[in-house]
Formats: C-alpha cells, sequence, structure tokens
C-alpha cells in the first residue's frame, strides 16, 4: 500500500482496474489474496521485487491469465515503484522470468498490452521484443476496463521457439 501511495497514477496504469483512494486499498488486499490462492497453480505466476541490499520492495511482475488470444500461454505485468525506474529493474526481472519460463515450457507465447499513449510502457515493450524477438501487432485489440472499451497494442514474444 505504501509503493500505491507514492505513485497512485503509475499504479492505475499498471493496474487499470484499480480504484483510488481508500478503494484501492481493498483491491491491493483482494489482489493478494487473488495471487495467494493461485500460488500452487501453474494459470498465474506473481513475485515482488525486492532490492537486494535491504531487501526493500520496489514493485510486481508476473505472468497473468487476461489474454487476448486463445493461443497465448500467459500475459506479462509488472510495476516498479517510482524512486526506483529507470534503473533495468524491470528488464532484469523479465529476463529471468522469461529464462525461467523457457525451461518450463516447450512453446510459450506471452501477451504484453500497453495502452499507446503510455510512453514509457510502448518503449519498454520495444526493448522487450528487440531483446527477446518478439513484436508488436497492427492496430489495436480492445480491453475492458471499468465498463469501458479502451485500446491497448499488443506485443508478443514466443518463448522456445527451438533455436
Amino acid at each position: 500500500m505504501q509503493a500505491y501511495l507514492e505513485d497512485p497514477e503509475a499504479a492505475k496504469a499498471a493496474l487499470p482496474w484499480l480504484k483510488k483512494g481508500e478503494e484501492a486499498r481493498r483491491q491491493i488486499a483482494d489482489l493478494m489474496i487473488d495471487l495467494e490462492l493461485h500460488r500452487n497453480g501453474d494459470d498465474v505466476h506473481f513475485w515482488a521485487i525486492h532490492m537486494t541490499e535491504d531487501n526493500k520492495f520496489v514493485g510486481m511482475i508476473g505472468l497473468g491469465d487476461e489474454l487476448q488470444l486463445a493461443a497465448s500461454a500467459y500475459n506479462l505485468g509488472y510495476w516498479v515503484k517510482k524512486s526506483y525506474r529507470k534503473k533495468g529493474i524491470a528488464m532484469a526481472c523479465v529476463d529471468a522470468i522469461f529464462e525461467w519460463q523457457s525451461e518450463r515450457s516447450e512453446h510459450s507465447l506471452i501477451e504484453i498490452t500497453v495502452h499507446p499513449h503510455n510512453e514509457a510502457g510502448l518503449a519498454a515493450c520495444k526493448s522487450i521484443c528487440n531483446r527477446w524477438k518478439g513484436l508488436a501487432i497492427e492496430g489495436y485489440v480492445p480491453i475492458e476496463i471499468d465498463n469501458r472499451t479502451i485500446p491497448h497494442v499488443l506485443h508478443l514474444v514466443q518463448l522456445n521457439r527451438g533455436e
């Protein structure tokens, strides 16, 4: 909750369903309970990001199950606290998770959806796609958020292509 309060707008960009104010506290608690319920399954995988030197919480990253394509295995989502951005933390986590997922599965299609006005998110997706041979799909995919349809750019990364 402290991380949310540091930058509520960025948290909302990462978790678009998140309401503002006191409602956010309940929703974050519900998210933690939901993730705990899924911890022994294989449909979602989420991790807290902590600094190695002081174990300070700096964000979250995960592979979720809110998918746009039937062929996809997971969607990637992440959020890093404002004071820890632009340090390569998210990219290091993505690399670790994609390497882990590559060892677990022969083929795994990962989706990343980003609002077209989220310039930092689009730049991060471009970097992820460059590193992992992914691509942006032309056009937009509709994402339902708060009973509204909001267009997003869809990026796809196919892990373990047999290369």
